[in-house]
């Protein structure tokens, strides 16, 4: 069989794939799961674009199938084994501030403008051309080339926890949905709650304030960049007021402070960032917890608010914990405290994100936190933990990957490890294989995403070249 110029082979096709990812990208696939019906159990949208990529498969001679209306399959090829190309078509909600509508997917500078567009659905329509050039080819394969379409990548990953449920597990396979050249490590990432018991802590004689609540971040996985507290002052507030204005100041934060019926409101404003790397951000509830550490509270309170600064407070790594860990595969475990908050009634709980390296005992680590908190009058909740993934350097996978990268752009197949999580760590034996370019702008889940059409036509070469080498 001749050498096949992949890149020629995707250029022949360059309009086609365009008009196909607009079309993709101009679905408002977001979850809608407050108005689930059987057909769209999680939305209409995203039924929209699940069965507009298994008729745009059918029409193109791909065997389609609809699995549960939660996930989708397009295949072709025969034989014993399946190369599994992981893709998913909903996306983040838009967001305000665009400079063009949002499901528009309006070109300009060399780029398509969409929500979706770098994540997930130009990379799909990529992985979707390369299997369509193969099957058009006629190239030889002796696997079945699956394409399995999710549809709650964004959320909780029902799409592929049903569709494993109901379908063979891939022999190999790779997710385009995230960074070139190859990511071939995830860490492990446990969510979990500890919460205060209800009663058991330590009389405090005369405090100068009750904590009538605390309130700080929404998600595990994000720094909170807001923290607001409500105190009753037993005493003079001035002192507090003023102590409170120093430590603003001292470091250099933004904050407020105001009576309002009765009780002293104190806000701080922190910096956002992804919780898989805390220190990118300023916590704002950490940072409100510090300044609350050094007043005299009413017992529930102050137990949870000097457990919360003693453990977390300006230690992402889990060394208070006594869990701190590196791997030279994934590097730092990392802990962000992504939820905060204490009523009186309720008493304290925090939601936590922990990142941690391929090698870790994680068992080990949440018995000691488990002992640790039992020990401080807390319990652990609602633990939720997906285990880390890792394929060894020296796999087929890997080095048919990176032979196909260098291959296509001629430099060095770097192997990455990430603290983030992708659909490839649902794969015994999977990777996450772009199509973010290195040195490109991640404006993934921002205003104003985008894809490069150079790199969507680039990454369907790279793609075409990938299937052709793992399906032989």
């Amino acid at each position: 069989m001749k050498q096949i110029n992949w890149q020629e082979e995707v250029m022949k096709r360059k309009e086609d794939i365009i008009a196909d990812t607009q079309k993709l990208l101009q679905i408002k696939s977001v979850l809608d799961d407050e108005n689930p019906e059987k057909e769209a159990p999680l939305g209409k949208g995203i039924k929209e674009a699940l069965d507009f990529m298994l008729q745009l498969g059918e029409k193109d001679g791909f065997i389609p199938k609809n699995v549960g209306n939660l996930a989708g399959h397009l295949e072709f090829g025969n034989g014993e084994e399946i190369l599994g190309i992981l893709c998913h078509v909903d996306v983040v909600p838009e967001g305000d501030g665009w400079s063009s509508d949002p499901y528009g997917a309006e070109m300009r500078d060399g780029k398509i403008f969409a929500r979706g567009a770098i994540d997930d659905k130009g990379p799909t329509m990529a992985a979707y051309y390369a299997m369509k050039i193969i099957k058009e080819l006629d190239v030889p394969v002796n696997k079945r080339v699956r394409m399995i379409i999710g549809t709650d990548e964004e959320s909780d990953w029902r799409c592929v926890d049903h569709y494993f449920e109901n379908e063979e597990m891939p022999t190999l396979g790779f997710a385009p949905d995230a960074d070139f050249p190859i990511i071939y490590a995830e860490k492990g990432i446990a969510d979990y709650d500890i919460v205060q018991k209800k009663e058991g802590f330590p009389t405090v004689e005369n405090p100068q304030a009750e904590l009538i609540s605390f309130h700080s971040g929404r998600r595990y996985n994000m720094v909170p960049d807001f923290a607001k507290a409500s105190l009753l002052i037993h005493f003079e507030p001035t002192e507090i007021v003023q102590k409170y204005a120093d430590y603003l100041k001292d470091r250099g934060l933004e904050g407020n402070y105001f009576m309002e019926k009765g009780e002293l409101i104190l806000e701080l404003e922190g910096v956002s960032a992804h919780g898989m790397e805390p220190k990118n951000g300023k916590n704002a509830g950490l940072l409100m917890t510090a300044f609350l550490a050094d007043i005299s509270l009413d017992s529930k309170a102050a137990a949870f608010i000097q457990f919360t600064d003693k453990y977390f407070g300006f230690d992402s790594r889990g060394m208070n914990l006594g869990i701190a860990y590196s791997d030279d595969i994934t590097g730092d475990l990392t802990i962000n405290a992504g939820k905060l908050m204490f009523t009186k009634e309720e008493g304290g709980r925090l939601g936590l994100n922990m990142r941690y390296p391929v090698t870790t005992d994680i068992d080990g680590s949440l018995q000691k936190i488990e002992s640790l908190a039992e020990k401080e009058n807390m319990l652990i909740e609602n633990l939720d933990d997906s285990k880390p993934h890792h394929v060894n350097k020296d796999d087929f996978l890997i080095k048919t990957l990176q032979k196909v990268y260098e291959d296509q752009i001629g430099e060095k197949a770097e192997l990455l490890s990430i603290g983030g999580g992708t659909y490839a760590r649902s794969l015994k034996a999977g990777v996450a294989f772009g199509a973010l370019f290195p040195g490109r702008e991640d404006v993934a889940h921002q205003k104003d995403e985008y894809m490069y059409i150079e790199d969507l036509l680039k990454a369907t070469a790279i793609y075409a070249q990938a299937i052709h080498e793992l399906s032989k």
